[in-house]
């Protein structure tokens, strides 16, 4: 478990706030589609963004498309695990890339053999969601596991109640560094909150450079900071955007 308590944790105008989407900054549900922000939390956010001089960033394992349509576009935004970016008041100029047409088609075709798993094409990244069929969670790993090795560049990550096969480049640690690197999160503190496996690169990368890392809910992390819920996240955030 974290070693430092929840009490010790706290923002400052002087850090560059990073935060995952899906079990942070709003709820899980069984359909993706249906998470949004809770009421008020997009003024929040943009406090928030105004006290840091922009440099918070919503970093997400989600199409940077799907994201931009959740998260106020005042806001610095990281899409398909940092893949693809878009700037505060931007529309994503590129063409997303997309995964090979061979995995997509052998994902596709597992993902149809158990009643409740669906697959979510996320340009380059493929999700396998099973949130609505838990028990085949070992027999979607072997096989989803097989249908990736041949794929070089690819790799399987497990997340909560998701298998995501990702290119080596979609990783939010590297995202992390990378903005870090240029303005306005330059020359500041990076602070990263996230709930799932595939924010612990990001956690990782912010405190090699002296940054803090907060893990929102319960599992093995290697984040020193952590926070029970959603809910502890948008306290924190309101705390900061009204002080």
């Amino acid at each position: 478990m974290p070693d430092a308590p929840v009490r010790t944790l706290s923002l400052s105008p002087d850090d560059a706030v990073f935060l995952d989407f899906d079990g942070t900054l709003a709820g899980l549900q069984d359909d993706a589609d249906t998470v949004f922000l809770a009421r008020g939390m997009d003024k929040v956010l943009r406090a928030c963004a105004t006290r840091l001089d922009g440099a918070l960033a919503v970093m997400s394992g989600r199409d940077l498309d799907d994201l931009s349509k959740r998260v106020p576009d005042s806001l610095w935004r990281f899409g398909n695990h940092g893949l693809r970016v878009s700037a505060p008041g931007g529309l994503a100029t590129d063409s997303p890339m997309l995964a090979p047409n061979a995995l997509i088609d052998a994902l596709s075709e597992i993902s149809s053999r158990h009643v409740g798993v669906r697959l979510e094409p996320k340009g380059p990244v493929l999700a396998v969601h099973y949130r609505a069929a838990p028990g085949v969670e070992a027999e979607l790993r072997s096989a989803l596991s097989d249908a990736v090795e041949p794929f070089a560049d690819y790799s399987l990550q497990h997340g909560k109640m998701v298998f995501e096969a990702k290119p080596a480049a979609a990783n939010k640690g590297a995202c992390l560094l990378r903005a870090m690197q240029s303005k306005p999160f330059v020359g500041r503190r990076p602070v990263m909150i996230g709930d799932d496996t595939t924010d612990e690169d990001a956690f990782a990368s912010a405190q090699s450079v002296g940054g803090i890392a907060v893990k929102v809910g319960e599992g093995a992390t290697v984040a020193l900071h952590h926070l029970d819920s959603v809910q502890d996240v948008h306290a924190l955030l309101k705390e900061f955007a009204s002080s």
